[in-house]
């Protein structure tokens, strides 16, 4: 498995364990934050996720 194929496998995972635990730890609160995002534009929701998008790339980019 080459290096890039090992990372990106490693994130996708990491991924899943974060919001595993935030969903076993707060499923009330992930349900409240459902409704609230289904109340929001969706220009508003595709800028968060570009947002946060950038963030993770910048942090992955700085780690590496």
């Amino acid at each position: 498995m080459s290096e890039f194929t090992l990372a990106i496998v490693t994130a996708i995972g990491l991924v899943f364990v974060i919001e595993g635990v935030i969903y076993s730890l707060f499923p009330n609160g992930m349900k409240r934050m459902m409704v609230m995002a289904l109340g929001l534009p969706s220009g508003r929701l595709r800028s968060m996720g570009l947002a946060m998008a950038l963030v993770g790339f910048c942090i992955v980019w700085l780690v590496r």
